[in-house]
């Protein structure tokens, strides 16, 4: 007997999804467009509307899974429930100090173990909902492990004074990229998955200016605001579409 779709049947759940939406929309793009002064030439976007609007998707992400914790696709809600939380421990890590120091590396390992977690959820539920066709996977994985490639090579991987942490960019850099892989793998075998694809793809995109500015030194103006403005929608389609594709077990 199939089993029923997942649903959001409590309308108190789906206004705080919608309320949630609404306010990271407010606090990102809001504390692009009303920021009354400009901190630095990097950006205009208060630090703490960045960091808030990453806090906001956390909420959402474990609203998702604790709402249908017994429906079908749970597997993946959770599972993106606890990368969006990693990849919020990264922001907290990545942001600056009074002193302008970054805690790169704790960055890079925590939106690395966040990745890790949105691959592990969207294998294992691509094995539930019948979708591991590995043809559609591995076109869509040699793909962009070259995107992958070519953004580290034009990010980091150029010029003298290369360090550990410029190599360790590398297998970074193709994690991120499996995760556009996997999900656009998917895509190609349900329309569904498309919208998490995007956010994957916009998440890579983000990182690949910030590490070029970090590594090269190569910063133009609203450098940060443009990081942000990649990264934050990128974070929300995952945390969203995983909702949303999850609904393909039991339709």
């Amino acid at each position: 007997m199939r089993a029923p779709p997942f649903t959001l049947p409590d309308p108190g759940q789906r206004a705080w999804l919608i309320s949630l939406l609404v306010i990271w929309a407010a606090l990102l793009f809001g504390g692009f467009v009303f920021a009354r002064t400009r901190a630095s030439r990097d950006h205009r976007m208060p630090l703490w509307t960045r960091l808030g609007s990453s806090l906001v998707l956390v909420l959402a992400a474990w609203i998702w899974s604790i709402a249908g914790w017994s429906a079908p696709g749970s597997i993946l809600r959770t599972w993106v429930a606890a990368g969006m939380t990693l990849g919020c421990a990264g922001d907290l890590l990545m942001a600056p100090t009074a002193s302008g120091r970054r805690s790169v590396a704790g960055g890079m390992s925590a939106f690395g173990l966040g990745h890790a977690a949105y691959i592990a959820g969207t294998l294992l539920y691509a094995g539930q909902a019948k979708l591991a066709q590995p043809v559609y996977t591995m076109r869509a994985l040699l793909f962009w492990w070259a995107i992958g490639l070519a953004g580290w090579f034009w990010a980091v991987g150029r010029g003298p004074g290369r360090t550990r942490l410029h190599w360790l960019a590398l297998p970074y850099a193709l994690l991120l990229a499996t995760t556009v892989g996997i999900t656009a793998g998917l895509a190609l075998q349900h329309p569904r998955f498309w919208p998490m694809a995007l956010g994957a793809a916009l998440f890579l995109i983000s990182d690949l200016i910030l590490a070029r500015g970090l590594f090269r030194g190569q910063r133009f103006r609203l450098i940060d605001d443009l990081i942000w403005l990649t990264y934050g929608p990128g974070q929300m389609l995952i945390v969203y579409a995983a909702g949303y594709a999850s609904r393909i077990l039991g339709a």
